[in-house]
């Protein structure tokens, strides 16, 4: 019953550390470089979510990479590393606004755009990073990535039927979930 056991386990769950692993103080701040409020503020909640920022603290990432050209774990993890270790109070963030087309194509640089639609292009953007070179996993090992363990889970539709009472259960995997708010 429930979903199928991966094939793979991409992360272990055991390594992810949802506590801040070194005692950090507030790093550098964002400077607006014209319409840049909603990636700044995206940046800002990914670079202190604790688990991601541990990883992405850790270089782990970085070290095994072998993706060929942009990599959003590998901007991210440059990010959040130049944010968390800088003496300034604030920073540039040109290394994400000079790939924001490549995180999503309708994203313009000097253009006002939704924070939460960035935010969900990012983390997709970071979750094809983890799955990128492993185009043959089953449905269950994309959900041990890193990203997916952090922000995603799983969605059961159950339908029984009628006559027989047979249940039949259906997972869909999201990294994110849209609710209504009345």
């Amino acid at each position: 019953e429930g979903m199928a056991p991966p094939q793979r386990i991409l992360f272990p769950p055991e390594k992810i550390c949802m506590a801040w692993q070194q005692t950090q103080r507030p790093g550098a701040g964002l400077h607006n470089l014209g319409n840049t409020c909603f990636l700044n503020s995206v940046l800002q909640c990914l670079t202190y979510t604790p688990p991601l920022a541990n990883y992405l603290l850790s270089r782990e990432h970085s070290r095994s990479c072998h993706q060929q050209g942009f990599c959003m774990m590998c901007v991210m993890e440059a990010h959040v590393n130049k944010v968390l270790h800088s003496s300034a109070s604030a920073i540039q963030p040109w290394a994400v606004v000079n790939v924001i087309t490549r995180i999503g194509e309708h994203f313009q640089v000097g253009m006002q755009e939704d924070a939460h639609e960035f935010l969900r292009y990012t983390v997709d953007a970071m979750q094809r990073a983890r799955l990128s070179g492993s185009s043959d996993l089953d449905i269950s090992s994309q959900a041990t990535t890193i990203i997916h363990q952090i922000f995603g889970g799983s969605l059961r539709s159950r339908v029984t039927c009628l006559s027989c009472k047979a249940i039949s259960d259906t997972y869909e995997a999201f990294l994110d979930i849209p609710l209504d708010i009345k």
